[in-house]
């Protein structure tokens, strides 16, 4: 008897089997109501407590780094709400030291598919849309609150600016997670570049010593997240080293963290010999 020819899944559902483990993923975080929104709850916290520093910040100095409590406003909702939807997306690859040292990422490495996307799909914390939401709202009073001339090119540089930052900061998680393959336990390093980033984002950049305005805003570019849209929409000029119009490189900005993180994950897959449990 000749056995019939598997018959392979029709190339637009090929994201059908990610689906599926997100699924339940979602699926189980619901089961168990209370622990889950105590979770949602804290998440929300995080969120207004990191924005009620921002808000002592700029009561009380009135205007930092040119930029006064209304522009805090729309700098803290670009680059939180940005960080935090990455955050969603992609930043449960901070767990990958502990597949790594239990040897579970070996089980991936069995599947015919690329590691990266497993990881990335494996995954998703809904409660981290709450802190989300905290960034959103602040973000819609931001650009309410400020005196913004919302021609075509604003409304471009605020999608772009949106699109672009959760793909920055999305590019740094991949950039962290490719360097654990050698660090394995240098998680506090490699977060003072991802969750470091982020607070450096809520920061007006041209208060700023030399190294650091080099540091994030050209090395790890968050200065494009939030910063640099800020300073544009409000028609502010910026710094000598960061002046407005290079608001407009955000695309570039974004395709060098993506080289960068893909080519770190390159080499740390290459590096990878297995758990060895």
């Amino acid at each position: 008897m000749v056995e019939a020819a598997p018959v392979s899944a029709p190339s637009g559902r090929w994201f059908t089997p990610y689906a599926a483990v997100l699924h339940s993923r979602i699926r189980s975080q619901r089961a168990y109501r209370l622990s889950f929104a105590s979770e949602v709850f804290s998440a929300f916290l995080i969120g207004v407590v990191e924005f009620a520093e921002v808000w002592v910040i700029f009561h009380n100095v009135r205007v930092l780094g040119g930029l006064d409590l209304h522009a805090a406003l729309l700098l803290f909702g670009l680059s939180n709400t940005t960080f935090a939807l990455a955050q969603v997306l992609v930043g449960h690859l901070d767990t990958l030291p502990t597949l790594i040292r239990m040897g579970t990422l070996d089980a991936y490495h069995l599947r015919p598919q690329p590691l990266l996307l497993q990881l990335v799909t494996g995954d998703v914390s809904l409660r981290r849309f709450a802190r989300a939401a905290v960034a959103i709202v602040v973000l819609i009073i931001g650009l309410l609150q400020n005196d913004i001339d919302w021609d075509a090119a604003a409304f471009v540089l605020v999608v772009m600016t949106l699109g672009c930052g959760i793909l920055l900061f999305g590019g740094i998680f991949v950039c962290a997670a490719g360097l654990q393959f050698f660090l394995i336990d240098g998680s506090e390093l490699t977060n003072s570049f991802t969750y470091g980033g982020s607070f450096a984002a809520m920061q007006p950049a041209s208060v700023f010593p030399l190294p650091l305005k080099l540091l994030f805003g050209f090395a790890v570019p968050v200065a494009f997240t939030a910063y640099l849209p800020t300073i544009a929409l409000l028609e502010l000029p910026g710094p000598p080293l960061l002046p407005s119009w290079l608001v407009w490189l955000t695309p570039l900005a974004t395709l060098w963290i993506w080289l960068l993180a893909l080519g770190l994950w390159r080499l740390g897959t290459r590096h990878y010999q297995g758990g060895g449990g």
